[in-house]
């Protein structure tokens, strides 16, 4: 397992553990959050192949820049042969993806891979409102 400085915030790494990356999202996902989250999810969605969960239990509102974000990801992911999960619990992000018919688009769970170790939050107060 490695500790990778991320894009979003100094000191905000994302864990790697077994080629698996997880990132963990906390607050608003909206429109100003996904401009320094989106650099940040091409540059994990760059290489063949990649493994990405994106743990978005501690997100409170998600809006439809903070979607497009997580398509762009699965798209991304899908085109370069990799896999991308989605930790949700019965967060308000849940119920978001299911009245916008996209939870069937995602894989979705309820707890971390098996293996996945818990990353420190990647999006906070200092860059989501």
């Amino acid at each position: 397992m490695r500790e990778t400085p991320s894009g979003s915030s100094p000191g905000d790494p994302e864990r790697v553990g077994s080629g698996t990356t997880v990132v963990r999202l906390r607050g608003e996902v909206d429109i100003v959050a996904a401009l320094t989250l989106g650099p940040r999810l091409d540059a994990l969605t760059a290489a063949p192949c990649p493994d990405l969960v994106l743990d978005l239990r501690p997100v409170s509102f998600i809006d439809c820049s903070g979607l497009s974000l997580l398509c762009r990801a699965r798209n991304r992911v899908l085109a370069r042969g990799g896999r991308l999960r989605l930790v949700v619990d019965g967060t308000p992000v849940l119920r978001l993806l299911r009245h916008t018919r996209l939870a069937d688009v995602f894989e979705i769970g309820q707890h971390l891979p098996p293996g996945a170790v818990p990353a420190p939050d990647a999006v906070g107060p200092e860059t989501a409102r």
